[in-house]
């Protein structure tokens, strides 16, 4: 798959989506949307198509978890990786049985979440070659 260039950011902390936002744009992302709850996130990964969602595990209305779950339901070739700020190991485990291509902790500076992403997209580039 090649790099994305438009994102679904999901996070019902409106600070952590604006963070995430900027350093996707330097990423190379230049389109993003974004919701605040798992039901929303669904609705809004069929109708925009991102080619990347960027999940929280903890939402309201729906869990990111069953958003997961539901996403790969409805449409299992867009990647998922989850954000949180869960380090629970079953959490991982379940994120990644459920579908998710990776996993970025939350609240880390910049540079380090700016690094995770990039190794995530550069191993995604690589999956399609």
């Amino acid at each position: 798959m090649a790099r994305p260039t438009n994102a679904l950011i999901v996070d019902d902390e409106a600070h952590v989506r604006t963070f995430l936002r900027l350093v996707l744009k330097e990423l190379g992302i230049t389109e993003t949307w974004e919701a605040a709850d798992g039901a929303t996130a669904v609705q809004m990964t069929v109708s925009h198509k991102p080619e990347i969602v960027l999940l929280d595990i903890n939402l309201p209305v729906m869990n990111g978890l069953k958003a997961l779950a539901e996403l790969r339901r409805l449409e299992p070739d867009i990647p998922v990786v989850m954000v949180t700020s869960q380090s629970a190991i079953g959490s991982v485990q379940q994120a990644s049985r459920l579908g998710a291509v990776g996993y970025v902790l939350k609240h880390l500076p910049k540079a380090q979440t700016l690094a995770s992403l990039a190794e995530l997209f550069e191993a995604m580039d690589d999956s399609g070659d």
